[in-house]
């Protein structure tokens, strides 16, 4: 009978544990027995949908390539994607509708800096993880911020780098600024200035130009009176792009210096023969380097996903999202939670995707993420300025 009773206690505690795996399974939203769903509200269409169209590829082509060898934990990883249009208010909608009515366990690929402030109170209140947003903004890198997980480098960072280059390399003091007029350009415009004022230098002249416009006349008619040798820009490849042919009308031909966010293969195309010569930060590996292993993952995963996609940064910037949210839930275990998720990037904070280690958190601040410079050739083609 004490047998029994032993047998009967041990069936009782294995049923009870399994149930209570069970529904800490089934508790955690997003989280199925054979998949886990991620959620994006990013420019699909208008002005700006390159950007997230592109971003959405990579993310997609890791996910493929993960999901064919098996998931995570035996759990296929799945992304569904929802315009926002590059508009804050619609990015809350479409945000609130990925959480309320998806059920996404988290959030990967967002588009910018506006929509950014306006979404980040709704994930943050309710500890969502927010992977990769393609922003290079300060807000976002307060530690503060638990839930959001930043792979590239800062607007400071980029515009640091562009002008050492524009002063220290080619001795240029008069310099100005085309600048989106909203949170996202104004960043930009603080990294510039600040720059500027460590090497004893003043902005010569600045114009500004509303989100989603291409009106870009009055910015190019300030600047111009000021004559500048080189013009930084902080906006999307539409309007960067129509300032530059514009500027170019003119007979005016200063060097462009754009950061990562102007979406440079896109820009590339809408430019045509008026690209040559353009300057574009950049913030992940050179995509067409097969000599670099994520490089040539990338290139094999996106080929495997559409073969009629072409390489360039911001799928690329995807895929290292979609890589990095599989390996933090990879180390997370067979039972992931969002809280389980975020404390595993952040406790971990430095990630091997293919060769290449990506910092997260603290120790992103301790080993910033790299910025380095292309130009654009006559051909459209891409060339990594310290090679030139």
């Amino acid at each position: 009978m004490t047998r029994l009773r032993s047998a009967t206690r041990l069936v009782l505690t294995s049923v009870l544990l399994a149930a209570i795996a069970f529904a800490a399974r089934a508790g955690e939203v997003g989280v199925s027995d054979d998949a886990i769903l991620f959620g994006q509200a990013a420019a699909l269409e208008g002005p700006s949908s390159a950007l997230g169209q592109r971003l959405r590829y990579g993310i997609v082509a890791a996910f493929t390539e993960i999901n064919a060898k098996g998931g995570i934990h035996g759990r296929k990883l799945q992304l569904i994607s929802r315009d926002d249009g590059y508009d804050p208010d619609r990015s809350v909608a479409q945000t609130l509708r990925l959480i309320d009515d998806d059920k996404v366990f988290a959030l990967i690929g967002a588009v910018g800096t506006p929509t950014a402030m306006a979404t980040i109170p709704i994930t943050s209140a309710r500890d969502i993880p927010f992977i990769g947003p393609f922003s290079g903004a300060k807000f976002l890198r307060d530690l503060e911020l638990a839930n959001v997980v930043n792979i590239r480098a800062s607007y400071g960072a980029e515009t640091e780098t562009l002008i050492k280059h524009l002063v220290e390399d080619r001795h240029f003091t008069r310099i100005g600024i085309f600048y989106q007029d909203d949170s996202f350009g104004r960043d930009g415009l603080t990294g510039v200035k600040n720059a500027l004022a460590r090497r004893g230098l003043e902005l010569a002249a600045e114009g500004t130009f509303e989100r989603n416009t291409r009106a870009v006349g009055a910015a190019w008619r300030t600047i111009k009176r000021a004559e500048p040798e080189a013009i930084v820009m902080v906006g999307t490849y539409g309007p960067s792009a129509e300032f530059i042919k514009l500027a170019h009308r003119s007979g005016v031909y200063p060097t462009f210096a754009n950061i990562s966010f102007v979406g440079a293969t896109a820009l590339a195309k809408e430019l045509g023969p008026d690209g040559e010569g353009v300057v574009v930060a950049q913030v992940v590996p050179f995509p067409w380097d097969r000599s670099i292993r994520l490089v040539a993952d990338y290139q094999t995963a996106q080929s495997a996903f559409d073969p009629t996609l072409a390489p360039d940064f911001v799928s690329l910037e995807g895929y290292l999202s979609g890589r990095l949210a599989a390996a933090a839930l990879e180390k997370t275990g067979p039972d992931p939670t969002r809280a389980g998720l975020l404390r595993t990037i952040n406790e971990v904070g430095r990630f091997d995707i293919s060769g290449s280690i990506v910092t997260v958190g603290v120790r992103a601040m301790e080993t910033p993420p790299k910025v380095f410079l292309t130009v654009i050739r006559k051909d459209g083609t891409f060339k990594a300025i310290d090679r030139l």
